[in-house]
């Protein structure tokens, strides 16, 4: 006759559940050292009590050097998480800077152009539309400058009129009858 099938609940007796702790880490404890010997795998095993007292076993040479082990694997180390995203930072800064450097060279090149230079590589359509580009570029220009001129006009009426109001108002004392005090 066979044991029956043990409800896996919080056991609430103290006592019993201090036994049934030490009893089942006795036996993790041995399930782990067979499979090291019968399968020669390296096991690590780590238990906390509810009391917070380690049990450990390891079948390696230490657990320090098994846990190493275990954080260069690939599937769970925090050091390969970080080594995987930075890989990937270093990659997107990589494209960055190729993206920049291309359109450097592409500025670069419509620079030369603009200024007449590396034309001999540009087919009718390219030269029809730098033409364009240059026409719509002499017309802005010229009109900033009238814009500036206008400006400048503008300011320099202004102050003709001052000066023309205030030679006007020397003018008037200048011609106006000298009034002095003299006592009587």
């Amino acid at each position: 006759m066979g044991r029956g099938r043990v409800e896996l609940k919080r056991i609430e007796n103290k006592i019993n559940r201090q036994v049934t702790f030490a009893k089942r880490r006795n036996g993790l404890l041995k399930k782990a050292y067979e499979l090291s010997v019968l399968c020669d795998a390296e096991v690590a095993l780590i238990i906390f009590s509810n009391r917070g007292k380690l049990y450990e076993f390891c079948s390696g040479q230490s657990m320090p050097k098994t846990l190493e082990r275990y954080q260069k694997c690939s599937y769970g180390g925090p050091d390969t998480a970080i080594q995987n995203k930075e890989n990937e930072l270093v990659q997107s800064s990589r494209n960055e800077y190729l993206k920049l450097k291309a359109r450097v060279e592409n500025l670069q090149r419509t620079q030369r152009n603009l200024l007449g230079e590396d034309l001999g590589s540009l087919g009718i359509k390219d030269l029809e539309q730098l033409e364009k580009q240059l026409d719509s570029s002499l017309r802005h220009i010229r009109s900033t400058r009238t814009q500036h001129m206008l400006d400048q006009l503008t300011d320099l009426q202004r102050k003709e009129q001052m000066l023309c109001e205030a030679n006007k108002c020397l003018r008037r004392k200048v011609s106006s009858p000298v009034r002095t005090n003299h006592p009587a």
